[in-house]
């Protein structure tokens, strides 16, 4: 568009929220993408990059509010990288999610069986995380509230919380964060407070120095059981002031069932470790999901939404129309809570699953629900389908359910899948543009008898699905 460059600034009326959460206006049908802007908001934009097909601006101020604009409930909204929407009214956060998978699969080719449900919501809007990784950094982002304060002396080297909203070096202090609970705040304030007393340094991304990396509170919602993952580099003086750590979250933090050190000794800016000791506690916190128990060790893979995943176990149940005859396997299966949930509906259950320590908890899961009939494999997926007789895998699956990643299930996955041929296929997607994709490539031989939505992660635009196919 003529006349429009980087810098320019320029009034525009918000038009809708597109794919990932941002917002998208429209200046004489040219497109216009922004951060932190509302559907129904007048607002006064910078131009931040121009391309021949559309431009991103910055926000400078709203003139006018959205009519389902509220006041967020986080004192970090804007600054956290996480609840892009914590001020949209919740019932309007479900009708874009719906519109985002209506989008999405509008371009499959083949013909709904029903239309997409409504978007199923979550039992509870704050709180409903049961983890959350949270960061050391050497480089503390002030808030614009904390740059004013002339009377207070901030030390910048030093910060322990979540990253600032497009920034991977830079960390703002968090004390206020309403997707966990309050008692996860005070473990991480505590957790601070050590770690700044120790003189040990926060872990340096670029110069890799520095000792201080992730603290992981994970949170049992059923059984109020708390597990604390400290990951630190290695250095001198570390295990003494880890173990003081934790003498201060014993004597003065909120009850804390196990606590769990390990090392990172990679460069790898990721909240995993090896080397793990449990300095008291089991090493694990137990959780239930409808009726099954679950051992959650300091990385198992779990749910994050232990309330939003009985609804989602009971939507995959629902749509696999089990009648206790069938072999079903599950893909993907990570620490078997799908497998485990259709256990005592099918005659026998197999779970793939990559990471090897995620089969072994599924084992573990398994047998601490008294579940007989699952077993599982550890693999990539591409090459156990393709290479394994399936006399060992328990024979020629009538239902198979599968749980990819957000990049969805691997070409050879899907070609598997269609010489299979099972007669249902049960597809839970967390990303309804890869759904699109794996759904275009089974259209071939199978119709989509169902697609129903769920929303495990309010004021985010995450969104997951469980659709059912059914073989032509």
């Amino acid at each position: 568009m003529e006349g429009l460059r980087k810098g320019s600034e320029l009034e525009l009326l918000v038009d809708k929220l597109v794919f990932g959460g941002r917002a998208l206006s429209r200046l004489d049908g040219f497109v216009v993408l922004m951060d932190r802007a509302l559907p129904g908001q007048k607002v006064h934009v910078r131009i931040v990059k121009k391309k021949a097909n559309y431009a991103e601006a910055q926000v400078i101020r709203v003139l006018e509010p959205s009519p389902h604009q509220i006041q967020p409930a986080c004192s970090h909204f804007g600054v956290c990288g996480g609840c892009l929407w914590q001020d949209l009214d919740y019932a309007e956060q479900l009708l874009w999610k719906h519109r985002h998978v209506t989008e999405c699969l509008g371009g499959v080719p083949v013909e709904l069986g029903s239309p997409i449900e409504d978007v199923t919501p979550s039992p509870v809007l704050y709180e409903y995380r049961n983890k959350m990784e949270f960061t050391f950094s050497a480089h503390r982002w002030l808030s614009a509230d904390e740059v004013a304060c002339t009377e207070t002396a901030y030390d910048r080297s030093f910060a322990l919380g979540l990253h600032v909203r497009g920034r991977f070096d830079r960390v703002f202090d968090v004390h206020d964060c309403r997707l966990e609970s309050a008692e996860a705040m005070a473990v991480v304030d505590l957790v601070r407070r050590g770690a700044r007393e120790s003189g040990l340094s926060p872990y340096h991304i670029r110069t890799h120095q520095g000792v201080w990396r992730f603290v992981v509170v994970r949170e049992a919602k059923k059984t109020g059981q708390r597990l604390v993952h400290l990951i630190t580099a290695e250095g001198p003086g570390t295990e003494r002031a880890v173990e003081r750590i934790g003498r201060l979250l014993e004597s003065h933090g909120p009850p804390v069932t196990t606590f769990v050190h390990s090392i990172n000794r990679t460069r790898a800016h990721v909240a995993q470790g090896e080397d793990a000791r449990v300095l008291w506690g089991a090493g694990a916190i137990e959780e239930h999901v409808g009726t099954l128990r679950f051992r959650i060790s300091a990385q198992s893979f779990f749910q994050t939404n232990t309330l939003g995943a009985e609804r989602l176990y009971e939507a995959v149940r629902e749509s696999a129309g089990l009648t206790g005859t069938e072999t079903v396997w599950d893909l993907y299966c990570g620490t078997g809570s799908i497998a485990l949930s259709l256990a005592s509906q099918a005659r026998k259950v197999t779970g793939f699953e990559l990471i090897e320590d995620a089969v072994a908890d599924a084992y573990r899961n398994a047998a601490l629900n008294d579940v007989e009939n699952c077993r599982f494999f550890a693999g990539d997926l591409k090459d156990v389908l393709r290479h394994t007789p399936r006399e060992v895998l328990g024979g020629a699956p009538d239902v198979i359910i599968t749980d990819p990643p957000r990049s969805g299930m691997h070409p050879k996955v899907v070609k598997a899948l269609l010489e299979l041929a099972p007669r249902r296929i049960v597809a839970v997607s967390c990303n309804p543009s890869t759904l699109a994709r794996d759904l275009t490539a089974l259209a071939q031989a199978y119709t989509v008898h169902s697609v129903r939505p769920f929303d495990l992660f309010p004021h985010t635009p995450h969104i997951e699905c469980v659709v059912r196919l059914d073989r032509k």
